[in-house]
């Protein structure tokens, strides 16, 4: 079963109104936004990666989801598998670190054993409140698709802390990633549609688009790299493929209207209009799209 297929199954179940039919990263309870997420060895983080690093990025993947919902952050619950090691506890003092980094308290969670040799798997949820976003299937025809900051600099940093020499700032990009919660609280009350940029720009995008019930055209040569990616991987069209199809990069995406422009710095990328599908532009050639937009937890 693919995570689409589970998606469908989960969708035939007794959903609460709060679950929004399970068509974005959050859920709303009252006046409060909810959103999980878990990480798994090998998979979202590297086995030699810093443990500081670790409970940095598993905060900060939820926080993102607040920022795509303007949201500002109440608190979290923490689900964690000890291992009887002194990686719990430098686990713990970067716990300390991102929270007091973001003003967000801890409310509680669960703690389970971990068998030896075991990869970690850990769970966070994230509460926040003040909502002013969206959600991504607010996008209207003619609207106009950004982004906040660049892409791609995660994917090339996790190449290099796989071994590959790059840039100091990727491979920070890759294990420091920081929530746009200023941005999303400013983008709430304009936008139309908006959602973090978590599994890939590309893939991203496409749900917008699919659950706005609109097809998206992107302009490749418009997406925005670094200087840093650019020196690591250079701007040819594989090289901006590889950026806008890698994730984690934990930028806003956001559909908004054509006359108005976005009250913080951000990148127009492409356009939404009557139909469906993602359409993929580069230099004024149409390209087929890749075998993989982004990630998915597909086995």
């Amino acid at each position: 079963m693919t995570e689409a297929d589970f998606l469908v199954a989960l969708r035939s179940l007794p959903l609460h109104p709060g679950a929004n039919g399970l068509s974005d990263d959050t859920a709303s309870l009252g006046p409060y936004v909810l959103t999980t997420d878990t990480i798994v060895e090998t998979i979202h983080f590297l086995p030699g990666d810093l443990p500081g690093d670790v409970a940095w990025k598993l905060v900060v993947t939820n926080l993102s989801d607040l920022a795509a919902k303007g949201a500002t952050p109440v608190g979290v619950l923490l689900n964690y598998p000890l291992s009887g090691s002194a990686w719990d506890t430098a686990f713990l003092s970067g716990l300390r670190h991102v929270l007091e980094t973001f003003a967000t308290p801890l409310l509680g969670g669960d703690t389970v054993s971990l068998p030896r040799g075991a990869p970690r798997i850990l769970t966070l949820t994230a509460i926040g409140g003040d909502a002013a976003a969206p959600p991504r299937s607010g996008a209207k025809p003619g609207d106009l698709l950004y982004v906040t900051g660049t892409i791609g600099d995660a994917g090339a940093g996790l190449a290099i802390a796989r071994g590959k020499p790059g840039h100091d700032d990727l491979l920070a990009a890759y294990r420091r990633p920081h929530p746009r919660l200023a941005e999303g609280r400013a983008l709430g009350p304009y936008a139309h549609a908006m959602m973090d940029v978590s599994d890939g720009l590309l893939i991203d995008a496409r749900r917008m688009a699919e659950t706005s019930g609109l097809a998206v055209t992107i302009d490749l040569t418009a997406v925005p790299l670094s200087s840093a990616y650019i020196d690591f991987a250079g701007r040819t069209r594989d090289a901006r493929l590889a950026a806008a199809t890698a994730g984690d990069d934990y930028e806003l995406l956001f559909a908004a209207p054509a006359d108005r422009p976005p009250p913080i710095p951000a990148t127009r990328i492409g356009r939404f209009d009557p139909g469906a599908g993602l359409i993929l532009h580069d230099d004024g050639d149409v390209l087929p799209l890749p075998a993989h937009l982004g990630f998915q937890h597909d086995i």
